[in-house]
């Protein structure tokens, strides 16, 4: 057996915070550093592992199993494939940038980051898991330290911390609910007992072996759907995430809007398409009219923000609503495409809430009117909203373009209408990114800003670190293109296959009809 590369880079973080626990309590900086370091080794490895995965093998790699509860038929097992290696890449170069963000936190500061870290590691370990128990554990994981973070270390602006944690934990609470009966009711129907798995790779076998029927696949896909839809903030589902985002601290809005909200679109994909075909085509339709609405609800709803925090939460909403845009198109472009926009825009949010975060600790203002030209003083921050922000609204050479332009393309060749909806989506984020960026960035010199000191040292980490992504991915798209498709391409037969399946709108023909 080789080097267990994906289990030291889980075992990172958590070791990082195992080591902070036995720490003096008033050892703030060498808490920092431990946490920094934990971050930053977990990254390096992944790097290896992404400059190391064979492209034209695809498939799962890295893999690692060990038996576990093995009379429940659940093993540790973890690996990565085109999906999950980018995703496991941004999650943990976003977790570096948070750590760094937060260097500067006063407060019970070494509580805060043994309960970041664990957050952290609960992200990494849904990417890595091949076992639905694990994915279950650790998603579960995640819940309880993104409550703490609000609660206690959370903004008291608009909204009470109190209300935003309690509102966000409620929500992942829930879908975590419809999430166990899914998966608790594919575990038993896929085998009878004493041959049964949470094995991903035994229940995509139990679908092609034909052991879900098609009702079944129906009902379980739609307990995803509420799961994962909600996780993904589609409309109506979405409402949550932007109250989230304001009462978090900076480091918990980038892991919200970077990585935890793209489990949706990783859930839909991993487990709901890969397992539930005919159920995932049966509510295609449904998850299209609900992503276009939310491309463009949200982005209304965000032109009439004035909080930062709120302007980009709406934003995310709205990007979101792309990736779920692409998943149901269901075919090989439009799939590409929504992976690689989770992993465009968790970069670009992560970056907006950090540069955000920094204005909020140095003047205590988020509110647009209240803060104007401040490239005259700051000329490392603004380059990391316009970096971001150019992003958002989709410049060719940026990572945004390429995995938006896919989408389109895809989704064009199914549903016309919805993707010309969408596409309009592109001008509303215009119209409130540019003019955000115009009053924020390049008003007149406000003399009481001009001792607000830029950027520098540690907090130039997220700029750098995200700023780079952004770059690389954009100018050399087929970087992250390259390992998508090398998953999403062999699945090309199976979408070929349930092209011809029932829609949940041939169920309302049919009742219309009089078949009911």
């Amino acid at each position: 057996m080789g080097f267990p590369i994906l289990t030291t880079i889980f075992l990172l973080p958590l070791a990082a915070a195992l080591i902070i626990s036995f720490l003096p309590r008033g050892a703030h900086d060498t808490v920092r550093h431990v946490a920094a370091g934990g971050t930053a080794l977990a990254l390096i490895l992944t790097i290896v592992c992404y400059v190391n995965y064979d492209i034209t093998a695809g498939g799962i790699q890295f893999m690692e199993r060990v038996p576990w509860i093995t009379d429940l038929g659940v093993s540790y097992a973890v690996g990565v494939d085109g999906i999950s290696l980018p995703m496991l890449l941004i999650t943990n170069a976003i977790a570096l940038s948070a750590v760094c963000n937060s260097w500067h936190i006063e407060k019970r500061t070494k509580e805060f980051y043994i309960l970041l870290l664990l957050f952290v590691a609960g992200l990494i370990g849904t990417f890595l898991a091949c076992d639905l128990f694990i994915f279950l554990l650790c998603y579960e994981v995640v819940v309880i330290p993104v409550y703490i973070l609000i609660l206690i270390w959370g903004s008291t602006r608009r909204i009470t911390k109190e209300y935003g944690a309690m509102k966000l934990t409620m929500f992942l609470l829930m879908g975590s609910g419809m999430m166990l009966v899914g998966i608790v009711s594919m575990y038993l129907m896929a085998y009878p007992a004493g041959q049964r798995t949470f094995d991903f790779g035994g229940l995509m076998l139990a679908t092609q072996m034909g052991h879900f029927s098609e009702g079944f696949q129906i009902f379980a896909f739609f307990l995803l759907l509420l799961s994962f839809g909600s996780l993904i903030t589609l409309f109506p589902l979405h409402n949550w995430s932007p109250d989230g985002h304001a009462s978090a601290p900076t480091a918990v809005s980038m892991l919200h809007a970077g990585v935890l909200k793209k489990l949706g679109g990783y859930g839909l994909i991993r487990i709901g398409l890969l397992i539930l075909p005919l159920g995932a085509r049966f509510w295609a339709p449904l998850i299209i009219a609900l992503a276009a609405i939310t491309v463009i609800y949200a982005g209304y709803i965000a032109l009439a923000q004035k909080d930062l925090k709120y302007i980009i939460g709406y934003s995310s909403v709205s990007h979101l609503g792309y990736i779920a845009l692409g998943f149901a198109a269901l075919n090989v472009v439009s799939l590409s495409g929504a992976v690689a926009n989770m992993v465009a825009h968790g970069i670009m949010a992560a970056l907006f809430f950090a540069q955000i975060g920094y204005i909020y600790e140095k003047t205590h203002l988020r509110s647009v009117p209240e803060l104007a030209g401040l490239a005259h003083y700051m000329p490392h921050l603004t380059f990391g909203f316009m970096l971001a922000g150019l992003a958002s609204v989709g410049l060719p050479g940026l990572s945004g373009f390429v995995p938006e332009v896919t989408i389109f393309i895809g989704t064009m060749k199914v549903y016309p209408v919805c993707a010309v909806i969408a596409i309009a989506g592109i001008i509303i984020t215009a119209l409130y990114i540019l003019r955000m960026l115009a009053k924020l960035l390049f008003g007149p010199a406000v003399p009481k800003f001009a001792s607000v000191p830029d950027e520098h040292g540690v907090d130039l980490v997220p700029l750098i670190v995200l700023g780079t992504l952004i770059v690389v991915f954009g100018i050399f798209p087929d970087l992250l293109m390259g390992v998508i498709r090398s998953t999403i391409l062999p699945l090309e037969p199976m979408l070929d296959d349930i092209s011809t399946a029932p829609t949940i709108l041939d169920g309302f023909s049919y009742a219309i009809g009089g078949g009911f």
